[in-house]
């Protein structure tokens, strides 16, 4: 089977060093877990007292893996981290402590929620900055905020917005700027503090090294960078955060020389996805390895080689084909046999596939 290897201490280490990083920025953060679905021994492993100590709260958008966070630790403060759909606001308030909101709809159905468990549930509101996903228009945020801020169980935390996420539109000085003032005009046209600006992620993480964030900015949602090390702004290692914490092991299931060029008469009917073959290829064989994982696992386009002399054949939905060329190493001895294990790094929605397909061994060391 193949294999996911998670390195426990690694991504320990990245929390613990953005942790002391946004701290002398005076800045609060949630951890955001949604890349491992939830899996409980992932959570026991990594939110330890040492580690969970710096952070704000814990984000998921998925609400099982919000329940199965406050039972690995009921103490924790926990944020729903997408707009709840109105039809699960009882099960928000049960396992959220803080969520992300721009209706106002099922804002009251949380309202309603939170009286019935005599409870105070805090929110969020979004607004909407250019990136067209959540958030409450910037036009309307006044009237919006006007009837939700003396709801009986709710109380507005913040505002936040989400930007490179969809279209990729970037959290720049003047977009995050934004944000700031409207903060600063709901403040003083209804005279009620707001707790937090929500307005960074791992995108965002370089521009404070440019000191292009609005000192108003006070609370990050970050996973990427915890988990891989890097910014997505641009995929560069922050700091000196790991990179190193996740590989893929798949197994060589068979090994034979082929030819290049596939023999028959080729139609739409096939469901896997193949790169192209020239015709000089015709007469060409190379060796051919099948590894143990498909579509189905994760996409091929999400995995990088370690081995950079070995090429992309194909994948259909459980097995994948990789070209390793005369299967020789640099003194011409035997590379690669049956039944050893190529390496990839995965990305960010390489993990996230993985962890998800039951077929995939996980092991975290």
């Amino acid at each position: 089977m193949a294999e996911l290897k998670i390195k426990t201490d690694e991504i320990k280490g990245n929390i613990q060093k953005i942790s002391t990083y946004l701290n002398q920025h005076s800045i609060k953060w949630s951890l955001i877990t949604k890349v491992f679905s939830g899996d409980k021994e992932f959570l026991r492993r990594i939110l330890v007292p040492d580690v969970i100590q710096g952070l704000h709260s814990v984000g998921d958008s998925r609400l099982s893996s919000l329940k199965n966070l406050k039972e690995v630790d009921p103490e924790l403060v926990t944020i729903y981290i997408k707009p709840p759909a109105e039809i699960y606001t009882e099960e928000v308030v049960e396992y959220a402590d803080i969520s992300m909101n721009t209706s106002l709809k099922t804002i009251k159905a949380l309202n309603k929620a939170a009286r019935k468990k005599s409870k105070i549930h805090k929110i969020i509101i979004m607004v909407e900055l250019g990136e067209l996903r959540e958030g409450v228009e910037r036009e309307q945020l006044i009237d919006f905020y006007k009837q939700v801020f003396n709801l009986s169980n709710i109380e507005i935390i913040g505002i936040g917005s989400n930007l490179g996420c969809m279209y990729g539109v970037e959290p720049t000085f003047d977009k995050l700027m934004q944000l700031s003032l409207y903060k600063h005009l709901l403040e003083c046209s209804f005279d009620q503090k707001l707790e937090l600006i929500s307005g960074g992620s791992s995108i965002t993480l370089p521009l404070m090294e440019k000191k292009l964030i609005p000192k108003e900015l006070n609370h990050f949602r970050i996973g990427e960078a915890v988990f891989f090390g890097t910014s997505p702004l641009e995929n560069k290692q922050f700091l000196d955060l790991s990179t190193d914490t996740f590989n893929f092991y798949a197994n060589i299931i068979e090994l034979e020389e082929k030819g290049i060029v596939p023999d028959g008469i080729i139609n739409e009917a096939n469901i896997g996805h193949t790169e192209s073959f020239d015709a000089e290829d015709i007469s060409r064989t190379s060796y051919k390895a099948i590894m143990d994982f498909g579509m189905l696992d994760v996409d091929y386009q999400s995995l990088e080689l370690k081995d950079k002399r070995i090429g992309f054949v194909g994948t259909t939905s459980d097995m994948t084909v990789y070209d390793l060329g005369d299967n020789k190493d640099k003194n011409g001895k035997k590379k690669y046999s049956i039944g050893d294990s190529i390496c990839f790094k995965p990305s960010y929605i390489a993990v996230a596939r993985l962890l998800n397909s039951k077929f995939i061994e996980k092991n975290f060391v």
